[in-house]
This record gives C-alpha cells, structure tokens and sequence, in this order.
C-alpha cells in the first residue's frame, strides 16, 4: 500500500525533525540531516555501533543496582533537556536507548515526540498511579525522579516520562 503525504504531513515532519534536530545534549542521539525524498520522509543521525539497552539486557536480565542508576541518571537527564525544549518523548523504552561508541546510553527515536503547548501540570500520584504494585528498584526511581534537580515533577509531560522509564526497565 502506498500512501501519498499531504503536504500538511510533509510540513509537519519538517518541523518536527527539526525541532529535533536542534536538540544538543551528550545523552541524545544527534539528528544530522532530514529531507522527503519520494514521498518517504527520513532522518539522518550519529552513529551508536553498539545496539540498543534492550539488546544488551535482553528482558528478564537482572543487573546491579549500580549500573540501572547510571542508565537512569543519563535518560533521565536527557528527558530533562528535552522537556526544558518544550519536547515529550512519549516512548521511553530500552529498545529507543541506543549505546554509543562508549557504550554510553543515548536516547533515540523522537518520532512520537511532541511539542508541548500546554501548561497543565501532573501531581506525582498522578503519574505514578501505577508505580506502588511494581519493583522496590522502580519505588527507587520514583524517589530519584522527585527527590533530583532532574526529575523534579513539572509540566508538560515529564513525569509521565520518568514514569514510563520507570515502568519499561
């Protein structure tokens, strides 16, 4: 099935690539170029030769607490950049963190970003209406998302962010 992009879909892409583009952060995969080209809109982005967090830790892996908190420090604070941009990820999970030439973790596929236009607010319970019957480790990142200078609870989607990585690990 082939589908033609309306020029609204091709304006949007546009805009939305480059809002990511734009994003400089050491823990974000960098969008190097964007363009349509046939119909088929795609990005261009820095090289991370070591797959992703999922393959590393296939599911069900169990890995010391030390190593989680070091991942969840360097998604964390990329989700924070990127919320300051105005910028909600929307699919925080070990398949989107990509593992760079350090095998340092860098968050990937904006895709479903969206810019954020609101100003409504949610309450740590709000965001967290599911965290109480998970994992001791995840009751941690909760504490870690409202007790840091990179997850105080804010507008505009972070909390649901953090609370998504929290969920995915």
């Amino acid at each position: 099935m082939h589908t033609r992009l309306s020029n609204d879909d091709i304006e949007k892409f546009q805009k939305e690539a480059q809002t990511i583009a734009n994003l400089r952060h050491p823990s974000i995969v960098r969008i190097l170029d964007f363009d349509v080209e046939d119909n088929i809109p795609f990005l261009v982005m820095d090289h991370a030769p070591n797959g992703t967090l999922r393959e590393r830790h296939p599911k069900g892996t169990r890995l010391p607490l030390h190593i989680i908190v070091s991942y969840v420090k360097r998604v964390a604070d990329a989700l924070q950049y990127a919320h300051d941009q105005r910028l909600v990820h929307r699919d925080v999970k070990p398949e989107n963190m990509l593992l760079g030439p350090n095998n340092e973790v860098l968050l990937s596929d904006f895709g479903i970003a969206v810019v954020a236009h609101s100003t409504l607010s949610q309450t740590p319970q709000m965001a967290l209406h599911t965290i109480w019957h998970r994992s001791r480790f995840k009751v941690l990142l909760a504490r870690l998302a409202t007790n840091t200078p990179w997850g105080r609870w804010s507008t505009n989607g972070f909390a649901g962010c953090i609370h998504s990585m929290a969920l995915r690990l």
